[in-house]
């Protein structure tokens, strides 16, 4: 089986705070590393490390080369990726001592994906296979009606979020997950709460304190290990990464989640986005609260 990520690929700045900046603030950095991120490839990398066959389907300008050949060293497959005219994504985001974020995005290349490319690259799927969005692309609902029709498992990861484009998203979905902020900004905007969804399966990450399964009117919490934060950056894609391998390799989703809960601890000890995602060998092996 194959996990199709229609996803993001950005560089990401990160500039080490003493805090998170006020409106109108000058702030010194401490520290500025450049990671492969982007929520799409965090997720592909994520997954690739979980034993996933991943391949991602985006695009990066002629400045974005390193980060389509780092994604191939990490065990994605990158046939689909693009090279076009507009600069590469990026983000610039700013972490506090206690590894709280907030993230400046520009959206790049993520948003000169074209309808040709993404049909092509799924004409190579099967059904059974998984396909996963984020809202930093374009041809979300594109890809979801394609990914209906062709038989796959369609997944969303409702972040950037956009209450608009989830609920466009919504007829196709097979899984959904999104954090506890989204999951409230989601039932103001439709009037119905996670559990009146008909999507078949939905997550909603509850950082600190785990994350919560829905599943036949039923839902089930799953705490998180207690570590100490470095860095939240790329955590929940990590999370998301791994949950989708686990559906991948046919794990009931229980055990998947727990593992996912593993993986998303360990990623928040590590300072950084894509490069640090830990191994499925480094969850197992983990020594955790």
């Amino acid at each position: 089986m194959t996990i199709w990520n229609l996803g993001s690929i950005n560089a990401d700045m990160i500039y080490d705070v003493p805090h998170l900046p006020g409106p109108g603030e000058t702030l010194s950095a401490n520290r500025l590393d450049q990671f492969l991120g982007g929520k799409g490839a965090n997720m592909s990398v994520a997954s690739a490390r979980a034993g996933a066959r991943t391949a991602h389907i985006g695009a990066v300008g002629p400045d974005g080369r390193w980060a389509r050949d780092r994604l191939t060293e990490y065990g994605v497959d990158t046939r689909h990726i693009a090279v076009v005219e507009v600069p590469t994504g990026h983000a610039i985001i700013a972490v506090d001592a206690e590894g709280e974020n907030n993230i400046i995005l520009f959206q790049g290349a993520n948003h000169a994906i074209s309808e040709d490319q993404l049909g092509q690259a799924l004409s190579s799927a099967e059904p059974g296979d998984l396909l996963v969005m984020q809202n930093e692309t374009n041809l979300q609902v594109e890809a979801a009606k394609m990914g209906r029709e062709l038989g796959l498992t369609v997944c969303y990861a409702a972040a950037p979020f956009q209450a608009d484009a989830v609920q466009a998203v919504l007829p196709y979905l097979d899984f959904l997950i999104l954090n506890e902020i989204e999951a409230e900004q989601l039932q103001q905007a439709t009037g119905q709460t996670v559990s009146d969804l008909t999507v078949q399966h939905v997550i909603v990450t509850l950082g600190s304190k785990g994350a919560r399964y829905f599943h036949n009117g039923a839902d089930s919490d799953f705490p998180a290990h207690k570590v100490q934060a470095v860095d939240t950056t790329g955590a929940g894609d990590t999370f998301t990464g791994y949950v989708l391998a686990g559906m991948d390799r046919g794990m009931p989703m229980a055990q998947a989640i727990t593992q996912a809960n593993r993986a998303a601890a360990l990623m928040v000890t590590r300072h950084g986005t894509a490069d640090v995602i830990p191994d499925l060998k480094e969850v197992r092996e983990a020594q955790l609260g």
